[in-house]
């Protein structure tokens, strides 16, 4: 595989690319783009045989709005068409957890979501809990979370596999 540097022009978006980005998402990757340029160098466009790119679509858009004219790419030129489309969905799958007493302590929030990191807000409950006379609820009580749109149908569909509805399935987890 060999890497170097093409005219944007010469690249061509994958009209399957199975991955969006939201505008204000985007927005961050624009401005990521224009104050760090050397991250497109260590973490090039990759693109086939017919300059279709199989990794790197939102960068290559974020590019041509941050106005740029040229880019580093990889040719991955020598992969099976059944290896591109596996590279496509692995390129965009993260494994990895944040470990967020790391990040808490080693970085500021404020940075962090400058640079497209979304933070969890994380609340002493043990506080609120202590206010708390669970004898004055005669009824349902009722459990709020909040997720991002992918991750409330990633918990939806994983709930479903576990039980016919959500509650149930809770209970099933809980054991109860």
């Amino acid at each position: 595989m060999e890497i170097k540097t093409v005219k944007l022009s010469e690249i061509k978006s994958n009209p399957n690319n199975p991955r969006i980005i939201k505008d204000d998402k985007f927005g961050k990757l624009v401005k990521s783009i224009q104050e760090f340029p050397k991250m497109l160098e260590i973490r090039p466009i990759v693109v086939n045989a017919d300059m279709i790119v199989l990794g790197g679509n939102m960068r290559l858009k974020a590019c041509k709005e941050a106005g740029l004219k040229e880019v580093p790419i990889i040719f991955a030129d020598d992969l099976t068409e059944y290896e591109q489309k596996q590279f496509i969905i692995k390129d965009n799958i993260g494994f990895g957890e944040w470990d967020w007493d790391i990040i808490a302590n080693e970085w500021e929030p404020e940075v962090l979501e400058d640079w497209g990191l979304d933070i969890p807000i994380f609340e002493n409950y043990s506080e609120k809990n202590d206010e708390l006379d669970l004898s004055d609820f005669n009824s349902d009580m009722v459990i709020n979370l909040k997720y991002t749109e992918e991750d409330f149908y990633r918990v939806k569909e994983a709930l479903e596999k576990i039980s016919s509805t959500p509650e149930s399935a809770v209970y099933k987890l809980l054991n109860l």
